[in-house]
């Protein structure tokens, strides 16, 4: 067989990232603020790219009027299509702020020495959206859609004088800076002071040294019963529990300032593994008391701060802004739409390119401004199509979901991934894109929108399965219902459960048990008991 060479031509079809894809990939998943920070650095490199005022009054004269993205939810039908070619949505002042609420059970105090980091934003399924707008003197107070308040400073004319005081913030003191005052008053001897300096570095933002004192002697080639001295007088320091080396020392030292520290106290604060355990038994054994007299001193270690360095100097909580709004119509369908407020409003200053674009000479100016227009274009595209398919997906989780949204978490049905992809005919990929980091605000509260994805757990007799969220909720209720002579074990739960068409096992009531950080039926019956 004869080889020569030859030409053919095939044709074949192949999928290429491009650039211009990459990038709507990535916008695609960003959050808001992230995005936000995206587009202010391209705006900063593009110099094709404009940024539209709040008035609407842009250079480009008749886009500034287009904010609202929306589209009606009805059971019977499909949503509206999404008008516009264009996102022009201003980013904007924050909608709601979700505050969590402290937990003064002992598990937290326990857990100080390992503190974690909470939610932004607490889910709370039978909360209540709605709220007040309050005066301010600062500016205008307008309700926003579902009933969320927008709070919008007003702008000033003149020059300005006056407002500097009003502006003006006052710099929060840290714990480092609060010790620091304290101990130029309260020691003078410059090596002692030296030394208090150092050790009040050591100290993390709740308030425990993060170091051993031995080491720090070692470090420092001073003896050690010089730093045990200058840390015992840092110890007596505003707050009270500063500086202490772990948690039994910390509410120690506490207990010291109260005059509380007698031997039954000190006994409990030596042994707080089996306050964390509820073996009340073994506490009275321990200390030396009875039942009346233990539960007055537990209740004396609750009414102690775990963590007294977390007053001063704390990072401020942000609060979620939502991207969408789901709000109720009269005629009993939900109206879905895209918050303005969360999206930058930019434009391509088509004038400018024209006037820069006559004067440039040589082939690199001209190839500069050609990728600049390029950019632009694709990023106002990309921001578009960014919002079109977020309020698709969102849609689609509201016809998913309307019996949650009207009837609350009981009724949370189980959703995936591919079924909202098939839906509205996209892949899966891109609707958990869409997904991640975006919020939905509802009359229910303010939800991550993959808090709507739960598995299915199936049901006794055949019927529709229900959602893992919805299950969890119900094992919280039954908890929270039982009596002190009643207390439901895991296989009790079971039973209760599959009697009401749910099919669990043991172990999943036991996994979502722990996972809403409840105790064991032998625990709570502990402290049923005790009256904790």
């Amino acid at each position: 067989m004869a080889l020569f060479p030859k030409l053919e031509l095939r044709q074949s079809q192949s999928l290429v990232m491009t650039p211009q894809l990459m990038q709507a990939i990535k916008l695609l998943q960003m959050s808001n603020v992230d995005l936000t920070a995206y587009v202010e650095a391209e705006l900063e490199r593009n110099p094709l790219l404009e940024r539209t005022g709040d008035t609407g009054e842009d250079r480009g004269g008749e886009d500034g009027g287009q904010e609202d993205r929306g589209g009606d939810f009805d059971p019977a039908g499909d949503s509206e299509a999404v008008p516009g070619d264009l996102v022009e949505v201003t980013r904007g002042e924050d909608v709601a702020a979700i505050s969590d609420s402290l937990d003064t059970d002992f598990d937290n105090v326990y857990d100080a020495e390992t503190p974690t980091t909470g939610p932004a934003a607490s889910r709370d399924a039978g909360g209540d959206a709605s709220g007040e707008s309050g005066g301010n003197t600062g500016g205008d107070i307008g309700g926003a859609p579902g009933g969320w308040s927008t709070v919008r400073g007003d702008r000033r004319s003149g020059d300005g004088e006056g407002d500097f005081l009003e502006q003006t913030v006052a710099g929060e003191a840290s714990l480092h800076d609060h010790l620091a005052d304290q101990l130029a008053m309260a020691v003078s001897d410059p090596t002692r002071r030296l030394i208090g300096r150092h050790l009040i570095d050591l100290v993390d933002e709740n308030g425990y040294l993060s170091e051993p004192p031995a080491e720090t002697a070692e470090r420092l080639g001073v003896p050690l019963a010089d730093i045990e001295a200058v840390l015992a007088t840092l110890q007596t320091f505003d707050p009270p529990g500063v500086c202490a080396r772990d948690l039994a020392d910390c509410l120690a030292i506490q207990l010291r300032e109260r005059d509380r520290y007698d031997p039954a106290m000190q006994a409990l604060v030596e042994n707080l593994e089996l306050l964390a355990r509820r073996d009340l038994a073994a506490l009275r054994k321990v200390c030396g008391v009875d039942d009346e007299d233990l539960i007055d001193m537990i209740a004396e270690i609750r009414r102690l701060d775990p963590k007294p360095g977390q007053a001063f100097g704390s990072e401020p909580v942000q609060p979620v802004v939502p991207d969408v709004f789901v709000r109720p119509r009269p005629d009993g369908t939900w109206h879905v739409e895209l918050n303005s407020d969360t999206l930058p409003r930019v434009l391509l200053d088509q004038s400018y390119y024209a006037t820069v674009s006559g004067g440039a000479r040589s082939d690199t100016d001209r190839a500069y401004l050609s990728d600049c227009l390029q950019q632009a274009n694709w990023l106002i595209r990309s921001l578009d199509q960014r919002a079109r398919t977020i309020l698709k997906v969102a849609t689609e989780i509201i016809r998913q979901q309307d019996a949650f949204l009207a009837k609350g978490v009981r009724y949370l049905r189980p959703l995936n991934l591919r079924t909202v992809a098939d839906a509205i005919q996209m892949h899966e990929s891109t609707v958990s894109r869409v997904t991640a980091n975006k919020f939905m605000a509802t009359p229910r509260g303010i939800f991550e929108l993959k808090y709507f994805f739960t598995a299915a757990i199936a049901a006794t007799e055949g019927g529709e399965a229900h959602s893992a969220e919805a299950v969890r909720h119900r094992i919280k209720d039954l908890i929270d219902a039982e009596a002190a002579d009643a207390i439901l074990s895991d296989d009790a739960i079971v039973g209760i459960l599959r009697g009401q068409g749910i099919d669990i096992a043991r172990r999943t009531v036991a996994k979502y048990r722990e996972w809403l950080k409840i105790p064991s039926s032998v625990q709570r019956r502990r402290e049923k008991r005790a009256g904790l």
